[in-house]
């Protein structure tokens, strides 16, 4: 029946993409973030929705031109110079492993995230991302929170298989990313029991993260309330809450939790860490040996480890965004990608100090505080999880950087209506 429901939904959208290609961008954020065939068990987890949904709206785009802009901004350039230094790092790969298939689908992510960069340009559209960010995410975190309150904390909660946030760590730092967003939100949900239903989301999402016994996802949610608290307008009242809650929720967690974070400590004894440790080493090794392309894609096996690990048999993931960006693409590939969170960082800066001037502007505010928090979250997180082409961070870059385009658009109007009503008050007098 799901297998049903969901190829009824996705087919029956393809119209409303050709009427406005923006609904193609809503509806590929959903399939890409919430991979709802994923909770199927039919025909439906092998259907290519998201090469369909693709394939439309880039159809539709062709046919409106007009609904079409493409955003002449920092992050576009530095989107499209990250995406052609990952094809140069493939040329030059070393690893015995096919590069091609994996820079096949980062070309899919960042394509798709440039498309969706296009579509949008109103605070319509703008909320509208967020709210199918918040959905695709907050489904696993409210239901991941229910698992978690069931079980005591007992077991880990993990993510729909097949995705970019199947692990328990994964899960966890995308559900501490979508926190902000719903607090975003509540305001602007008019009925009293919607607020509190998005309270309570962003609760169980909290504490879902907290079920997926990571550690490095613990660390991130600890920097996300703590950023979250600076940029809070009522900081008494928020640092109250997070005083009564946080014990709360520790003192609710079983002992097999503690010990668990209890081992960031003496991380010197746990295998896991240190196995993360060792593949940054790697990274910094081949790096130190390749500073400009990498190893390109697929460097973690065996082969590249012999040559470049401290110890050589102990393999691991990159374990960490940035050692898996300089691992694999070097020191340039690594600027670059810094490079976008400095500009996105900046655009966030640029409105919080001008969207005041606009009275009708608080939202903006709001909404880009919210993405920077969610930001500093991934960014504290991505130290431990190799997610450096998780689509998420790139659709919160595109809905700030949207936002900063919104908000100059506005105040380049008012100061054209207020040259012409001063230049007709200049004629009346005249």
């Amino acid at each position: 029946m799901r297998d049903i429901i969901l190829t009824l939904i996705v087919f029956a959208s393809l119209p409303f993409i050709f009427k406005r290609p923006f609904y193609g961008a809503v509806l590929w954020i959903w399939i890409s973030v919430m991979n709802p065939h994923t909770q199927s068990w039919g025909f439906a987890q092998n259907m290519p929705f998201a090469a369909i949904i693709a394939g439309t709206t880039i159809l539709a785009m062709m046919a409106k031109p007009k609904e079409v802009y493409f955003p002449k901004t920092g992050l576009t350039w530095m989107l499209l110079a990250f995406t052609a230094w990952i094809g140069v790092t493939c040329v030059f790969a070393i690893g015995p492993q096919d590069p091609w298939p994996l820079m096949n689908k980062i070309v899919k992510i960042m394509g798709m995230t440039l498309v969706v960069s296009m579509l949008v340009r109103t605070r319509k559209e703008i909320e509208m991302l967020v709210w199918i960010v918040v959905i695709s995410l907050g489904y696993y975190g409210v239901k991941g929170g229910i698992f978690t309150i069931r079980s005591g904390g007992a077991y880990r909660v993990w993510g729909p298989s097949g995705t970019f946030i199947e692990g328990n760590n994964e899960v966890a730092l995308a559900l501490i990313m979508v926190v902000p967003l719903m607090l975003f939100l509540i305001p602007l949900i008019a009925n009293r029991w919607g607020k509190r239903a998005m309270w309570l989301s962003a609760g169980l999402c909290a504490l879902a993260s907290l079920g997926s016994y990571s550690r490095g996802a613990a660390l991130a949610l600890a920097a996300m309330l703590a950023f979250l608290w600076l940029k809070s307008h009522e900081k008494v009242k928020l640092g109250a809450l997070l005083v009564l809650l946080a014990p709360l929720a520790l003192v609710f967690m079983p002992d097999q939790w503690h010990n668990r974070i209890d081992t960031i400590n003496n991380y010197e004894q746990d295998g896991s860490a240190m196995g993360r440790i060792n593949a940054w080493r790697m990274a910094i090794n081949l790096a130190a040996d390749h500073p400009f392309t990498g190893g390109g894609l697929q460097i973690y096996n065996a082969e590249i480890f012999s040559m470049y690990a401290p110890i050589p048999d102990d393999i691991h993931a990159a374990h960490s965004i940035y050692f898996q960006v300089l691992g694999e693409h070097g020191y340039v590939g690594l600027l670059l990608y810094l490079g976008m969170y400095l500009v996105v960082w900046r655009n966030g800066s640029w409105v919080i100090n001008n969207a005041g001037k606009l009275p009708d502007m608080e939202w903006a505010t709001r909404l880009v505080r919210m993405l920077q928090v969610s930001l500093i979250g991934f960014m504290v997180g991505g130290a431990f999880l190799s997610l450096a082409y998780f689509d998420v961070p790139y659709y919160i870059m595109v809905i700030m950087v949207a936002t900063r385009l919104l908000v100059e658009r506005t105040l380049k109007e008012q100061t054209v209506q207020k040259m012409q009503e001063q230049e007709k008050e200049a004629h009346s007098v005249a």
